[in-house]
């Protein structure tokens, strides 16, 4: 399995500061990952879907859209949401928490993880 890749974070001070240029995020940046998972720092439904990929070792590419207008913005054009988190699985929306967490009850998050 990969390693957690956790990036897009831009200090608070910076965040409005005219010298920070956000990265754009595009299928480049997805397919660097398999799983690509985009929270906020201290939303509990973000930390409990890292809580379920991090015990079951999967990698993901976390994007933090907290102090990034640009980034919550693709986030919503992407996924059609503006609620965090939003994650993907290959080219797949999976959705936020719930349906990751339902996945797993069903059984079908490792074939959908492993694909």
């Amino acid at each position: 399995m990969s390693e957690k890749v956790v990036s897009e974070k831009v200090a608070p001070e910076k965040a409005a500061s005219e010298d920070v240029v956000p990265e754009k995020v595009t299928a480049d940046h997805m397919a660097s990952e398999k799983v690509v998972i985009y929270t906020t720092r201290f939303c509990p439904y973000c930390i409990r879907a890292k809580y379920l990929l991090d015990g079951k070792g999967v990698g993901y590419r976390e994007i933090q859209v907290d102090f990034n207008p640009q980034l919550r913005r693709e986030m919503m054009a992407k996924s059609g949401r503006r609620t965090v988190p939003q994650i993907w699985i290959g080219d797949t929306h999976v959705g936020g928490c719930d349906e990751l967490l339902a996945l797993e009850r069903r059984g079908q998050l490792d074939s959908l993880l492993t694909a």
